[in-house]
């Protein structure tokens, strides 16, 4: 069975599976004791930070293993809020940075930075954000969601002229290479590029203030309290080290495998938008919404057919609100499908991908009642239509099925509660070259005005 959602967790690279089963007989051990036992742990521990360390580009005193990605981001995040508090406590993120980032900014003064539609910030916009206050910026090397690159090394020169240290969430990149620029902190998380989970990693440069916010522990710098896993994190630098050696090779064939996918789905499947940038994008992963379906149903029926994907839409999740990443990119976010290859996927699985999506769409379309067609003539100047309490992707698809019934020039109006509405309507008069007019407030929800062009 293909499994397809590697930017949630790769599968266990067959190094850090050797690397964990030999270190278990040997670091075991407190590696702070002076024992025979507890040295031969340290020196597990320091081999593994230096060859962390070596992939990142940082020195080995820089670098603490932490027990996850997003407790590496917290950490990060408090430790150097923190350590500048003289400065300000003003917080500058992206729009689309981890739910991990955006939460630990919850209840502080922050600033968002918007992106575009590739789901990229610009750099002048978010040097224009930083404030006198700042004590700290966030930017993701590459998007979790959609495999947009952040301009990183431009962010990191204006933030460094500004005296404002940028913290860097390499989760999804970091197995890919060495983040650009001039950053001052970074994280990491292992079971994104094949090591075991439960192993984060946090660099802080020197010469960064920081101020851990945990309790006072002797390990690990004092930046992450508790017992050390030695064996995981042996196998984390061990399958990094391992991706790394054939990152060139690798992520030149699947970024192939990849173009294929971003090229081919749009002419099979009608009604596709294929989301973030297509050039400086991660090696791995494409992400594509189809109109007039819902995300859980799709992944659903690709499980039943043998294929392991994710979604960003608003449909799969119990908070019934579209993904951030795509709203703030101001895409399409129903039927929303994220392909993210593992190493060493087959060409043979992404082409019967290719067979099997087109006939899980239609079917899931046919289910719903969707359009296949907007009606030709032409009826009353304007009409509504009540889709309040109907979920994505149902507004949408009635507005479709109405269209066609207003002449050209006249209007539709949506009455939705739905907040995916907000966004899918509009994307999908960019899609179909219809006129989005606008929206109001309506009792019980929310009125979208479409007007029809032709």
């Amino acid at each position: 069975m293909p499994y397809f959602d590697a930017a949630s967790s790769a599968p266990l690279h067959p190094v850090a599976r050797q690397a964990l089963q030999a270190s278990l007989d040997e670091g075991w051990a407190d590696p702070a004791r002076l024992y025979r036992e507890g040295r031969r742990a340290r020196l597990l521990l320091d081999a593994a930070r230096e060859a962390a360390a070596d992939a990142v580009g940082c020195r080995p005193d820089e670098l603490v293993f932490t027990s996850s990605g997003t407790r590496a981001l917290h950490t990060g995040i408090s430790g150097a809020l923190a350590g500048r508090r003289r400065i300000g406590g003003h917080l500058v993120v992206s729009a689309v940075e981890h739910s991990a980032v955006l939460h630990a900014a919850e209840g502080r003064p922050v600033s968002e930075v918007p992106v575009d539609r590739w789901g990229a910030v610009s750099p002048r916009v978010f040097g224009e954000a930083l404030r006198e206050d700042t004590a700290l910026a966030c930017l993701q090397s590459a998007n979790h969601e959609v495999g947009t690159e952040q301009p990183v090394a431009e962010v990191a020169e204006l933030c460094r002229a500004a005296g404002v240290p940028l913290l860097v969430d390499a989760a999804q990149s970091l197995g890919w290479g060495p983040v650009a620029g001039d950053w001052s902190l970074l994280t990491a998380s292992a079971h994104k590029w094949g090591g075991p989970a439960g192993v984060g990693l946090l660099v802080v440069r020197k010469g960064v203030r920081f101020a851990s916010q945990d309790p006072a522990d002797e390990r690990e710098s004092g930046r992450a309290p508790g017992f050390e896993n030695i064996p995981a994190i042996v196998a984390a630098a061990a399958s990094l080290r391992a991706v790394r050696d054939s990152a060139g090779t690798e992520a030149r064939r699947l970024r192939e495998l990849v173009d294929r996918i971003r090229t081919r789905v749009p002419e099979l499947v009608p009604d596709v938008e294929v989301v973030g940038d297509p050039v400086r994008r991660l090696p791995h992963l494409v992400t594509f919404s189809c109109l007039y379906v819902d995300g859980e149903t799709v992944l659903h029926e690709l499980d039943r057919a043998g294929f392991s994907v994710s979604s960003g839409s608003s449909c799969t999740s119990s908070t019934l609100t579209p993904s951030h990443v795509l709203r703030a990119m101001g895409v399409l976010s129903e039927g929303n499908v994220r392909v993210s290859l593992p190493v060493g996927t087959a060409a043979e699985d992404v082409d019967r991908f290719l067979e099997v999506l087109p006939g899980v769409v239609a079917g899931v379309r046919r289910h719903l009642g969707a359009p296949t067609a907007e009606a030709p003539s032409p009826g009353s100047g304007s009409l509504v239509v009540d889709a309040l309490g109907k979920r994505c992707p149902i507004p949408v698809i009635e507005l479709a099925k109405v269209i066609g019934d207003v002449p050209v020039g006249g209007t539709v109006t949506v009455l939705a509660d739905d907040e995916a509405a907000r966004l899918d309507i509009p994307a999908w008069c960019e899609m179909r070259d219809q006129e989005y007019v606008g929206e109001s407030p309506a009792p019980g929800g929310t009125a979208y005005v479409v007007r029809r062009r032709g």
